[in-house]
């Protein structure tokens, strides 16, 4: 399909996207799934690249391109290789980035974002609790202050960088209700601060995935991000992007292994000719590309709607919705055609369908996604 969203530096910056992955990070695919997270050689590969501070004004080492289509493009392909590659690195340069470059003081940006943009800090956001799941204003993280600090209390759980992260934006509670919530940064090495086991996960276990607690953590006010009591409003005007970036992914990841089962039909045979060539098959992988085709031009939209700030959250929630149940569908169709081998772990689509699952739970759960749109429907 023609697209029309990209010029000639955003392919440029594809090339060098495409490169990056091809060097640093497919020759250790199966080490880093063995380890169960992506060595900081990466991520310091990817800062020297320029790929971490897309958003990070240049005083600070970003590239400040002002332009959310080449976010989208460092996303696509990443999820053309894997989610677990998207997902943590889009974390970091995608979803922490707005809240360090919008929200922090001048003497806050020039304590983080320069190693933010290097690779050397990794970041992290937590907002999901055990008992919260995607009700954010329940949490019940507490932060209390004492003098010029903030104690720190409780827990958050599926932190996607969690277990190596070096700084993790946490929501707690101020006070009462949606207005009292506040984002603290907390960092490596504070006393309290403790990680929990790297969670074993259906899916994605290059992405280090981990629980997070805080016993009596004391964070100076000077790692208090944005305003006390300013937390959930900060929360939902990033939401949008975050739901977005998820979109993306979804339909990249999904496109990347239909590519591949496509050319698997074309030279897998039985009963004498392509398996591709039936005519189940065939109608069943026009359907899946019009599916791809169809997402790509509605995201395509959105993203092109939030690169001049006019993306709302409903179409946020409709783009992250609509590309998990078609992403989880298309992959679970492309198993179907390889067979057996589709349930191997050693082929691609067996991990990538694994992998697709949780698209459907995080950036919030699609039943929610559903719930934000029948709300705009005046249901």
């Amino acid at each position: 399909m023609r697209r029309t969203l990209y010029g000639e530096d955003h392919d440029a910056f594809r090339a060098s996207v495409r490169e990056f992955v091809g060097r640093t990070v497919v020759p250790r695919q199966e080490e880093f799934a063995e380890r169960r997270l992506i060595g900081r050689e990466v991520w310091l590969e990817a800062g020297r690249q320029g790929l971490l501070g897309l958003e990070v004004p240049e005083e600070y080492g970003g590239g400040a391109a002002g332009d959310y289509r080449f976010n989208a493009v460092l996303i696509e392909e990443l999820a053309a290789h894997s989610m677990a590659l998207a997902s943590s690195l889009a974390i970091h340069f995608d979803i922490c980035a707005p809240y360090l470059v919008e929200l922090t003081t001048d003497e806050q940006k020039k304590r983080w974002l320069p190693r933010f943009c290097s690779g050397e800090l990794i970041t992290a956001i937590g907002m999901t609790e055990p008992s919260g799941g995607s009700d954010l204003a329940a949490l019940r993280t507490t932060a209390v202050r004492d003098g010029d600090d903030w104690i720190v209390n409780g827990s958050k759980t599926f932190i996607t960088n969690g277990f190596q992260a070096d700084l993790v934006i946490v929501a707690a509670r101020t006070g009462q209700g949606k207005k009292g919530i506040t984002l603290f940064a907390v960092e490596a090495g504070m006393p309290g601060f403790q990680r929990g086991r790297k969670l074993d996960k259906v899916g994605q276990p290059e992405a280090d995935t981990s629980e997070l607690f805080f016993e009596n953590v004391r964070v100076p006010s000077a790692n208090v991000i944005g305003e006390i009591d300013g937390g959930f409003v900060a929360m939902m005007e990033r939401l949008p992007q975050e739901r977005l970036g998820s979109a993306v992914t979804n339909v990249f990841h999904a496109a990347a292994v239909l590519e591949e089962t496509l050319a698997y039909v074309k030279e897998r045979r039985a009963f004498g000719q392509q398996i591709g060539s039936f005519q189940y098959n065939k109608f069943t992988l026009a359907d899946l590309v019009t599916k791809i085709d169809v997402s790509t031009a509605f995201v395509d939209q959105c993203v092109a709607a939030h690169a001049d700030g006019e993306l709302t959250a409903v179409d946020a929630a409709k783009a992250k919705m609509w590309t998990a149940e078609v992403q989880n569908a298309v992959i679970d169709a492309c198993v179907q055609l390889y067979g057996g081998y589709g349930y191997m772990r050693e082929y691609r689509v067996a991990r990538a369908w694994m992998d697709a699952r949780v698209t459907r739970i995080w950036a919030g759960s699609n039943e929610i996604m559903r719930e934000i749109v029948g709300r705009d429907l005046g249901l």
